[in-house]
Formats: C-alpha cells, structure tokens, sequence
C-alpha cells in the first residue's frame, strides 16, 4: 500500500481508519472521497491543509464528491496513482432504509458498481492489477436474523437479507465477488457485527443513549428490549481491515465480530450505570429508558464466527464491551463540540422528532 483511496473517509468508521490507518503507516498517502451526506463531517477529519490531530496533513487529501461519479473516481485513481481502494462509503442506518430505500440502492450498489469499473478501468489500462487492492466493507446483517440456539453466522452462511439496507449491501458483496471471479479484479471483503466508539452518528443505538442520558431525554429501547447484537468497538476493527488488507488473500472473506452479545436492553442498562459514576448529576439515568414500537423486519439475533481471521492473520478483538463502553462514554463526553457541531449540521434533532413520532415513542 502507498496511496490509498478511502471513500466515505468522513464518516464513523471510514474517519477512525484513517486516523489509524496514518499511525500504522505512516509513509501511506491517502485520498478521502467523501459526499458529506448527513452521516459524514469535516469534523471527524480535517480538509486539505488542515493539520489538526493527523501526523502529517501532507499524507491526507479530501475531496467533496459521490462515488457514483465514474469520471471523478477514475480521475483521482490517475492522478493519486491509487493502488489499493477501501471501500466504506454506504447508507447504513435501517430505520432510514425503511423509510427511504432508494438512497441505499444508489449508493450502496450503483455507488459500488461505479467503484469497481473504475478500478477495472484505470488499473487496467496502466499495467493491470498486480499491486493493487480493492477492500469492500460489509456489514453481517446481509445474513439475516438468528434464532437463540442458531451458529454464529461464518463466512458461507447463506445471505438473508431483511431490510432495504441490507438487501442493498448484499447486493454490493456479490457484485464485488463477481469482479473477482469475472475480471480477476484482486479484491477482498470483511463483514463486520454492529460497531460502536469515537465519530459516531448520534442515531445508532450507543451515542443515542449516550446523548440522550446526558440531556435527561428518554432512552428509546425498541420492542422488548431483547434484540442481540455483537459489538466491536471501531479501533478493533479498524486493525482487522488493515491485517485484511496486508495480509489476507484477494478473492476471499473474513467476518469480524467483537465477541460481545448481550442484549439491547443490557446496553443501555450499563451505559447507564456508566454515565452513573462518570455524570451523577443525572443519576440514575436508567429512569429515562422507555419502551417504543418495535420497527418492522427487526432482526432479533447476530452473532459473528471469527475463527477463520483469528487462525489465518492473528487477529482478535482488543476491548472488551465494558472497555469500549467506557472509552466510547469518556470521548462523547470529552468532546462537547464535536456533538454540538454535528447536530447543527446534520439536521439530527429533526429526524429524531420524526422518528419518534412515527415509532410511537414520546419526546
């Protein structure tokens, strides 16, 4: 890897592998082509020029721009020398894909689509794909919803989509494995479990609980409460994809998952505690959690087989979920600036009202 192109490199997860990615390798250029929908901000990551907490702004270039513009995408992998793409931009919220779908499919698998013929292209037409590498992040809800005494999903679980945002990331990964199979395009893939920690949009379950507590606003707990996830705190994976792309092998896939599976109300239930001791001035916070409309098509169990990235690259989660709890909690309270930036921009607080009022919940 030398010089990289990130796209959705201003969102959660795209902006802590950045910020990781510039630590771990610290001679890599790397272009960040990000639309700055509601979910991405220059807060996470600063705009050409700008220093800020980067080790070296002259490694890092942004440019304001959609993945599904095919000559944009082809003129930065000419001008930057791109050889490896990691692929995060996508809608990802399910509730929004409920309400909206066709954004999912325009970015989720046209976006993708444009990606892929334009590495096809401009790789082709210099040398072919020896040194190069295109890296798709997925997600584990393409394989649908899990009984209590169901397997953990492994990388040839049958896909199982359940909602538009899903279907439209399960349509990208076989887009994906197609060009590999097809063209021979040397690409990788990692489907990952729920991702918690810095940057993160304030309508995931987390920061929402996080943000609302500490605003004495009710904590809004779908249906019963029981729904379960595994939960992988961003840096951990952010590490998995960087091995994925050092060392793991072009055409294949690797689940990443944090080994933490307890249920949605067991979360909120210990941020509480949590914000308890690190803000007792509302104390106890567990008094604001309130039951709301479950949505509809809701999975109620994912649970990640990491067995084939831990035996073949040596990987394993870090943090635990009460370290990462924790380490999440201090940042969202340690950067008040950051919150009050991304709600102005963002438009947050008008779709939360909304979105209560269409689940039936209570502000």
């Amino acid at each position: 890897m030398q010089n990289i192109l990130v796209t959705g490199g201003a969102g959660f997860i795209g902006s802590n592998f950045v910020h990781y990615l510039l630590k771990a390798e610290p001679d890599v250029q790397i272009v960040n082509l990000d639309a700055l929908t509601y979910a991405g901000s220059l807060e996470n990551l600063p705009a050409a020029g700008c220093a800020k907490d980067l080790p070296d702004a002259e490694q890092y270039h942004f440019v304001h721009g959609d993945i599904c513009n095919r000559e944009l995408v082809e003129d930065l992998l000419r001008q930057y020398q791109i050889d490896t793409i990691v692929h995060f931009a996508a809608e990802s919220h399910v509730d929004r894909s409920i309400l909206g779908p066709a954004p999912f499919v325009q970015t989720n698998l046209v976006g993708t689509f444009t990606l892929l013929e334009s590495a096809r292209g401009v790789w082709g037409e210099s040398g072919g794909f020896d040194g190069k590498r295109f890296h798709h992040v997925s997600t584990d809800e393409v394989f649908g919803s899990l009984t209590p005494e169901a397997p953990a999903f492994s990388e040839t679980t049958p896909y199982d989509p359940r909602s538009p945002y899903s279907a439209s990331k399960a349509g990208s990964d076989h887009l994906v494995r197609a060009y590999f199979h097809t063209y021979g395009l040397p690409v990788t893939l990692t489907n990952c479990s729920n991702n918690y920690g810095p940057y993160q949009f304030p309508e995931k379950l987390i920061p929402l609980m996080i943000l609302n507590a500490l605003r004495g606003e009710p904590l809004p707990v779908y249906g019963d409460g029981r729904q379960i996830r595994d939960w992988l705190y961003v840096e951990d994976h952010c590490e998995a994809i960087h091995l994925v792309l050092t060392k793991g092998k072009p055409g294949e896939t690797y689940n990443v998952g944090g080994g933490n599976q307890p249920c949605n109300i067991d979360i909120v239930r210990q941020i509480c505690a949590i914000l308890d001791e690190f803000h007792p001035d509302g104390a106890p916070h567990e008094r604001l959690i309130t039951y709301v409309t479950d949505r509809p098509g809701h999975d109620r169990r994912y649970a990640m087989d990491i067995t084939k990235i831990q035996s073949e690259l040596g990987w394993t989660p870090r943090h635990d979920l009460t370290s990462g709890l924790r380490a999440t909690i201090e940042w969202y309270l340690s950067h008040p600036e950051w919150v009050a930036a991304i709600a102005q921009q963002s438009g947050y607080n008008d779709w939360l009202e909304k979105n209560y009022a269409k689940r039936g919940g209570k502000r």
